[in-house]
């Protein structure tokens, strides 16, 4: 894979026509919440047409957001990763949509509203402010709003499709009433309780194969009979406060490609045939890579594509539309971070056959 990078303020052509097709995109016309569920342009979803010959990928410019000079968190993957599926020839600026902010009631499905509002309206204390990790602005809270919804939309479009992206989100260690380690509202945990309580899908199987335990999630989703949360994670890594996802699986530092994806192997088709899931959320963080600066694993690229391939090979062998948000990763060189996650879109449109 040739990595062609980008410089973060000089944009190409293709990412000029990319961010124009995201605002005037022909193949699907704008969504609208409603009270009587989700329409798709004052049409029900039974009714809505898609070209689905195309992998939808939610995408907003708004997603690399500015940070401090020397800010660990690597925001301008965010940018990358579309512009390098672009250069690649592996998708088409017309694959990417843009999504809306998220309104308060839709956010609330997943969190405590007291804790939303502190957020929307920027009087989050402090201490949490510090446990976030990120300097508290508006225009950092509305790109919070876009990803929600556009793994939201994602997900829904993925009822057609069999299989949709958000080129961000994966933030999954915002709880029901706390974020933390660069999350402020969980993308996956808002698009999840909104199809469970719209009646699109009844038993929902969400996969986090993150480095980090998605504790976020777990703290949702504990106890709830219909919503399910798999995590693979590091043992001896953050978060140091573990939650109960429905399976926790952890696993010492150092694992390496063969050991990770034998616990995959043995694990996931037995939650497929215990849970029979309806549809699946993925969070495909690639801070397992041996490169990664904050994860403890030694899995290759190729072993992070192989994990990727298992999870949508299992989705498709069961029939499971399946939304899939970036997650974590921190490795010294960007191209690192850019290759792995698009390893993840080029496996899911060889497995799902676009």
């Amino acid at each position: 894979m040739v990595y062609k990078g980008y410089p973060r303020h000089a944009r190409s052509d293709q990412s000029s026509r990319l961010s124009q097709c995201t605002k005037n995109s022909g193949i699907w016309q704008q969504e609208k919440y409603s009270s009587t569920g989700f329409q798709f342009a004052g049409e029900s979803l039974s009714s809505f047409k898609i070209m689905t010959n195309l992998l939808p990928i939610a995408h907003h410019d708004a997603y690399a957001h500015p940070l401090p000079p020397r800010h660990r968190f690597p925001m301008v993957k965010y940018e990358l990763i579309a512009e390098q599926l672009v250069y690649e020839g592996i998708v088409k600026p017309d694959n990417f949509f843009q999504p809306d902010l998220a309104t308060r009631e839709t956010i609330g499905l997943a969190h405590d509203m007291d804790y939303v509002d502190a957020l929307l309206e920027l009087r989050l204390p402090p201490q949490m402010v510090r446990r976030i990790g990120f300097p508290m602005t508006r225009s950092l809270v509305e790109r919070e709003q876009l990803l929600v919804d556009g793994t939201l939309q994602a997900a829904v479009k993925a009822l057609i499709t069999g299989v949709a992206f958000n080129t961000a989100g994966g933030t999954h260690h915002a709880g029901r009433n706390f974020g933390e380690g660069f999350c402020l509202f969980n993308d996956q945990a808002v698009a999840a309780a909104y199809l469970n309580q719209r009646g699109l899908a009844k038993k929902i199987l969400i996969i986090d194969l993150d480095v980090h335990q998605g504790n976020g999630t777990a703290h949702i989703f504990e106890g709830h009979p219909e919503i399910r949360t798999f995590s693979i994670h590091a043992e001896r890594n953050f978060p140091f406060k573990k939650e109960k996802s429905h399976v926790d699986i952890a696993l010492p530092d150092g694992i390496d490609d063969m050991q990770y994806l034998e616990t995959l192997t043995q694990h996931l088709p037995s939650l497929f045939e215990e849970i029979r899931p309806d549809f699946a959320f993925y969070q495909s963080g690639v801070d397992v890579l041996n490169t990664d600066r904050l994860g403890k694993f030694c899995l290759t690229g190729q072993g992070c594509r192989r994990r990727d391939e298992l999870v949508f090979q299992t989705c498709k062998e069961y029939g499971v539309p399946v939304q899939v948000s970036m997650g974590g990763g921190y490795s010294i060189h960007v191209k690192d971070i850019v290759n792995a996650h698009v390893a993840t879109y080029r496996s899911a449109i060889d497995i799902f056959e676009f």
